[in-house]
């Protein structure tokens, strides 16, 4: 495919998708529909670098990096990769991160330390709850079909203050409460689990929008249909500071 700071051309993703200058209904809800010709970034193209060439990650390469730099975090043995000035001006015209997180917007579940990771390597998009709005499935979309990221993490974590509100059903001021209908359907399907509830709603929420992922985005779908992308869900222990595969 060419590319163009990152991006693929519109003809390659056309193709990609499978439309060609039809319009593409987003599936999420709340996302309107629009075509591939009126993104923004492909009506400037000649503003953008040419990336130089990188080699391919394949998903399962990039799932055991994330993994191997979580036990380095958890082992004290951090390597602190790609966070050099070099790295900063490497990376100032053009990105390809190797892997997506979508992650809780908690001041102790940052990807980039607990995964040992450094600049440009990581897409990180962070939501109270690591919830699929529209938003953030649009981001995550940008990632995967406009960087070639393939790999895309849903990271939950232990004692998550959203699904624990989510769990209470308290009502909450302002806007704060927003998340909960989003993490409702997760909580459904744990409602008579044994055990601590708090905990097997962080588990499910996550697998529930794991799910969202791969069922409600015919992007995302083709790009896995293909074997070029990965969805998985991960849990995040902050006593410990390890993540392990839900």
């Amino acid at each position: 495919m060419s590319r163009i700071n990152g991006f693929i051309g519109r003809r390659e993703l056309l193709k990609l998708v499978g439309f060609s200058g039809v319009a593409m209904a987003m599936p999420a809800e709340g996302i309107a529909a629009t075509t591939i010709s009126s993104v923004p970034w492909y009506t400037q193209p000649a503003l953008a670098a040419v990336a130089q060439d990188t080699e391919p990650v394949s998903p399962d390469a990039a799932l055991k990096r994330l993994l191997d730099g979580n036990q380095r975090f958890v082992q004290q043995k951090r390597e602190y990769p790609h966070q050099t000035q070099a790295r900063l001006q490497e990376v100032a015209q053009v990105q390809h991160p190797f892997a997506t997180i979508l992650s809780c917007a908690d001041s102790r579940v940052s990807a980039e330390i607990l995964f040992d990771q450094g600049i440009g390597d990581l897409f990180d998009i962070r939501i109270a709850g690591n919830i699929v709005i529209p938003e953030a499935l649009g981001s995550i979309e940008y990632a995967a079909v406009l960087l070639n990221t393939p790999l895309i993490m849903v990271l939950g974590h232990e004692r998550c203050g959203a699904v624990t509100a989510s769990v209470k059903g308290e009502s909450l001021p302002g806007e704060i409460g927003t998340f909960v209908k989003a993490i409702k359907p997760a909580m459904a399907k744990v409602k008579d689990k044994p055990g601590d509830p708090v905990e097997n709603a962080v588990v499910a929420n996550v697998q529930y929008q794991v799910e969202r992922l791969q069922e409600n985005s015919a992007l995302l779908g083709q790009l896995m249909q293909a074997g070029t992308l990965k969805i998985v869900g991960g849990r995040y222990d902050l006593d410990t500071g390890e993540v392990t595969i839900v």
